[in-house]
């Protein structure tokens, strides 16, 4: 039986997945694509076995292990959760929220109530930023489409270098996840977070980096260098020690807002750990 990873079809994801899309790992596993709000979706569900799944579902899915080491985070402006806006942070009134989103709704609620001390209406909308601005002041968007906003048209506030300037410590807004129950049922014998942490290693090497530029900057409509300072400068894929600190004071600032049911524990699968029934 083959576990069946769940990923994230943006430009991030892109070095996580090298060894499934280029080497030998891809072998072992049934690969889909998504958006992050479905990608936690198809956990909780069972349709998935493994997750890249936002920070902000953990909170709301229960018995699930972290695998080590790798995340999708940032350290300073990640370019890609904006709050794009047609006035005035002061003024804002109404801010439509990317469907594809869960952390970044947290986040951007979190700012709105703990830093900027204000309490815009907020509605869910697809990822049209023209549709959600007709309707609203602002508008939160993330992944690709965030890349592709013309920022000289509008106020755009980096979420990132917001919290980070709020906190002091870095944002995660993904890591990879896998379903206890799924562990359980399966007989291979694979050390997942190797194998995870092994696919990022390879995937951020010069050499592929440079493949995934050339690839995907025709595809968003971007420069390489563009995509080449994204994923060298703004995104930070390791799950470190000043991450899982900031991890988990969004976890608390999250339960003091009420938006999440609860403050989770962090339970990861151990870096020697092997799969086996």
């Amino acid at each position: 039986m083959k576990l069946r990873i769940s990923s994230i079809s943006y430009l991030n994801t892109a070095p996580l997945m090298w060894d499934f899309e280029h080497g030998d790992a891809g072998k072992d596993f049934e690969i889909s694509y998504t958006v992050p709000s479905l990608c936690a979706a198809a956990l909780q569900e069972g349709s998935a076995d493994i997750g890249i799944i936002p920070a902000a579902a953990y909170a709301t899915i229960s018995d699930l292990s972290i695998l080590p080491g790798v995340a999708i985070a940032s350290r300073r402006a990640v370019r890609s959760i904006l709050l794009v806006s047609k006035v005035a942070l002061s003024e804002i009134s109404s801010v439509a929220l990317d469907s594809s989103s869960l952390t970044s709704v947290a986040l951007v609620k979190i700012l709105f109530q703990q830093l900027w001390k204000t309490k815009p209406a907020f509605s869910t909308e697809a990822p049209d930023l023209e549709k959600m601005l007709s309707r609203n002041d602002a508008a939160l968007l993330i992944g690709d489409p965030a890349l592709r906003v013309d920022r000289s048209r509008f106020r755009t506030y980096d979420l990132a270098e917001e919290w980070i300037k709020f906190t002091g410590k870095p944002f995660v807004f993904a890591f990879w996840a896998v379903r206890y129950a799924s562990l359980a049922n399966l007989t291979t014998n694979l050390d997942l977070a190797a194998v995870f942490q092994r696919s990022r290693n390879h995937g951020l090497l010069p050499v592929n980096r440079e493949k995934i530029v050339k690839a995907w900057a025709p595809k968003l409509g971007i420069s390489e260098s563009a995509v080449r300072n994204y994923l060298t400068h703004n995104i930070h894929y390791e799950l470190d020690s000043a991450c899982l600190e900031g991890l988990q004071l969004f976890y608390r600032y999250a339960d003091e807002c009420k938006i999440f049911p609860r403050s989770p524990k962090l339970h990861f699968l151990e870096t020697c750990q092997r799969v086996a029934g």
